[in-house]
């Protein structure tokens, strides 16, 4: 069984260096490192009321321990992130991600909000951008423009030897500027993989 992410890029899976491929293999994975966490003041209460609604994260920090676990069910992926501060609270941010063609999936925070991302491989990096945010009502995906939304989403993820990779989100408002980011190291622990025909 093909993953998303394998899915979604075709035949440019093959140029994904061998961690970013075990980061996104299909299966039950665990991948474990540190993260930033960053944002503008004025944005802590907006971020307080998303997080209640199960999106992004409402506090700063550095070199957090970070875990996500990611597993499969039917169509859909998900995903798990624990952060673990320095006075022992643990903040956790998860969501599911459904696949939306070729080079497009969608992350969902709750069932009823998501974001639908475009995927390409360039130079051995792998480059998300926001296409829009969307709001589920049944079968339909409905636009919200990004402005109204929270601003454009940019990820890159770069692998930095065979099992570590580093991954860099950033999103920024068109009148604001950046308005959140969150960076990190990890190592891409496959724990359990599918068949070896998932392979490219």
């Amino acid at each position: 069984m093909k993953s998303l992410m394998q899915q979604a890029l075709g035949d440019d899976w093959a140029k994904l260096p061998p961690a970013l491929q075990a980061h996104y293999r299909s299966g039950k994975t665990t991948d474990i490192g540190h993260m930033n966490i960053e944002y503008p003041r004025f944005m802590q209460w907006y971020l307080s009321v998303l997080h209640v609604f199960g999106a992004l994260i409402n506090r700063r920090g550095e070199n957090l321990s970070t875990t996500v676990e990611k597993d499969f069910a039917g169509e859909r992926q998900y995903w798990r992130r624990t952060i673990k501060y320095p006075d022992g609270r643990l903040v956790r941010f998860n969501s599911f991600w459904i696949a939306k063609g070729p080079n497009q999936l969608v992350e969902f925070v709750n069932p009823l909000l998501g974001l639908q991302m475009k995927v390409r491989v360039h130079d051995s990096q792998l480059h998300y951008q926001g296409v829009k945010f969307v709001v589920k009502l049944g079968p339909l995906l409905l636009p919200i423009p990004e402005w109204l939304a929270l601003g454009h989403t940019d990820i890159v993820e770069v692998a930095v030897n065979e099992k570590q990779f580093v991954m860099d989100f950033r999103l920024t408002h068109p009148l604001l500027g950046q308005i959140f980011r969150y960076s990190g190291k990890f190592e891409a622990a496959v724990s359990q993989t599918c068949e070896s025909s998932q392979a490219p």
